[in-house]
C-alpha cells in the first residue's frame, strides 16, 4: 500500500505509539534462561515473563519520549511521519502522561520481580533518555548506546532468574547487538541517504564505515558463538554434539540477515524477522537444535 494513501488504523493511537511490533525485540530476555537450559522451570519462566512485560512497558516509555523529542524530524521521514505523535493523532501532553505511567509501572514490576532486574531496567531507561536528549548526535557513541539496549534485554532475563551469565553469552549478546544496530544504520543510509534530515547521526558516517562495523560485529558474534558451542559440547541424543551442530543454522541465519542489511532492507529489525521466511526457517531450525542440546538427555 502506498504511504500516501495509508488507511487509518483501528488500533487506538495510545497503543500504536508504544510500537507493539517492536516488542519482538524483548524476546531476548528469554535467551539467558534458554542457553542455561532452565527456561521451563516454573520460577524461571515466571521471572522471564515478568521481565518481558516490564521491558515492553519501559521500551514503550522510551519510544514515546523519542517520538515527542523527534516529532519535527519524524514528520520528514517516509514511514515515521505516520506514527501517532508526529501524525498528530496523540497529543504531546497525552504522550508524556502515558510515558510516565507505563515507565513507572515497568520499573515497579522490575524491582518487585528482582532488584537486579529493576536496576537493569533503570539503566536502560537512563541510557535511552540520554540517547534521545543528546547522545544520538555523537558518532560511535550512538551505536554503543543503541546496542546496549539489545544487550540489556539479554542480561535482563538472566538477572531476573538469578542465572549466571557466562563470558561467551555476554560476548555473543554484545557483538550481536553491534551487528544489528550498525546494520540498521547502514540500511537507513542506503534507503534514506546520509542527508535525508531524519537522523543527524547518519551524516557522521560513511557507508564504508558502517559496512565495516556490521561486518566486524557479524564476524565476532559468529566466533564467540562457535567458541561457546564447542566449549559446551556434550553428547546428547544419538551421541551427537548438538551445540556444535547449532553453529550451522546460526551461521546461515546470520548470513541471511546480512543479506537484508546489504540491500538496505534492515532499517527495522523487527520487520525483517516478521517477514523474512528464510530467516524464520533458519531461526526455527536453530531453536530446535539448541533445545535438543540444552534440554535433551546428556552423556559424555
Amino acid at each position: 500500500m502506498s504511504e500516501q494513501v495509508r488507511q487509518p488504523s483501528r488500533v487506538p493511537a495510545a497503543i500504536r505509539a508504544v510500537r507493539p511490533r517492536q516488542w519482538i525485540k524483548n524476546v531476548l530476555v528469554l535467551s539467558a534462561p534458554l542457553a542455561a537450559g532452565q527456561l521451563f522451570q516454573p520460577a524461571i519462566l515466571r521471572s522471564a515473563a515478568l521481565a518481558f512485560i516490564a521491558f515492553c512497558l519501559i521500551s514503550g516509555c522510551v519510544y514515546l519520549i523519542n517520538d515527542i523529542r523527534d516529532v519535527e524530524e519524524d514528520r520528514l521521514h517516509p514511514r515515521k511521519r505516520f506514527r501517532p505523535v508526529p501524525a498528530g493523532q496523540l497529543s504531546i501532553r497525552t504522550a508524556w502522561i502515558e510515558a510516565a505511567i507505563i515507565g513507572a509501572v515497568g520499573l515497579i514490576i522490575g524491582f518487585w520481580t528482582s532488584p537486579p532486574l529493576g536496576a537493569t531496567l533503570l539503566v536502560y531507561l537512563v541510557l535511552q533518555i540520554g540517547y534521545s536528549v543528546f547522545l544520538k548526535h555523537q558518532p560511535v557513541i550512538d551505536l554503543a548506546v543503541v546496542s546496549s539496549g539489545f544487550l540489556l534485554r539479554a542480561i535482563a532475563g538472566g538477572v531476573a532468574g538469578h542465572i549466571p551469565l557466562s563470558q561467551w553469552f555476554l560476548l555473543v549478546a554484545s557483538f550481536g547487538s553491534l551487528f544489528m544496530v550498525a546494520g540498521k544504520r547502514y540500511s537507513e543510509m542506503l534507503s534514506l541517504g546520509a542527508d535525508a534530515g531524519t537522523r543527524k547521526s547518519l551524516a557522521s558516517y560513511t557507508d564504508t564505515y558502517l559496512r565495516f562495523t556490521w561486518m566486524l560485529g557479524a564476524a565476532m558474534v559468529l566466533i564467540s558463538y562457535s567458541l561457546w558451542a564447542f566449549d559446551n559440547i556434550q553428547r546428547g541424543p544419538w551421541g551427537v554434539g548438538w551445540t556444535a551442530i547449532s553453529i550451522a543454522p546460526f551461521s546461515l541465519g546470520l548470513l541471511q540477515y546480512a543479506r537484508e542489511i546489504d540491500i538496505g532492507e534492515a532499517g527495522e529489525p523487527e520487520d525483517v524477522v516478521l517477514r523474512d521466511r528464510v530467516l524464520q526457517a533458519f531461526g526455527l531450525l536453530w531453536l530446535i537444535v539448541i533445545c535438543i542440546a540444552v534440554f535433551g538427555p546428556q552423556s559424555r
